[in-house]
């Protein structure tokens, strides 16, 4: 059983975008129960199923595996709740630590996220001068909250 430790933040400015190229992620959710998030993940010729239990704090049960890319396509386009996530991720390295900022697209246009995972939940790390206030265990910044209280309702 794989245990995920995350903290998320907002992002300030777009200074991010000079260290890293965005890559395009699709993603939709056949279940959206905060006890029990499934999650089907499309980028580019990689495809994944993602089931995550209740978050307590910054950490959460995750279990994840390959699919094939057709199979991802349909269960995307048939058996997802709409709408599907659509987003560009940045991977940036930054003193020891990776993080993975989300620029959010269509219904979430303008909606910047930096997430770092960490080994333990009490982990130092440092920040980079783009990250803002953090919002980790705020609901509203799920992804899969973001299919029926989109971005641009805020």
């Amino acid at each position: 059983m794989a245990i995920e430790i995350e903290r998320k933040f907002l992002v300030k400015n777009h200074s991010f975008k000079k260290l890293a190229k965005g890559v395009l992620y699709q993603q939709g959710f056949l279940s959206i129960n905060k006890e029990r998030i499934v999650r089907i993940r499309l980028v580019g010729n990689l495809a994944w199923i993602t089931i995550k239990g209740l978050s307590h704090g910054a950490m959460r049960k995750e279990f994840e595996y390959s699919i094939p890319v057709h199979d991802a396509k349909i269960i995307l386009e048939e058996m997802c709740q709409k709408p599907i996530i659509s987003k560009y991720r940045y991977e940036i390295k930054f003193e020891g630590s990776i993080w993975e900022v989300d620029e959010f697209m269509n219904e979430n246009d303008g909606l910047v996220i930096a997430e770092i995972e960490l080994q333990h939940e009490d982990d130092d790390f440092e920040k980079p001068d783009w990250i803002g206030n953090e919002v980790t265990g705020e609901e509203k910044y799920y992804n899969s909250n973001l299919i029926n209280n989109p971005f641009k309702n805020w």
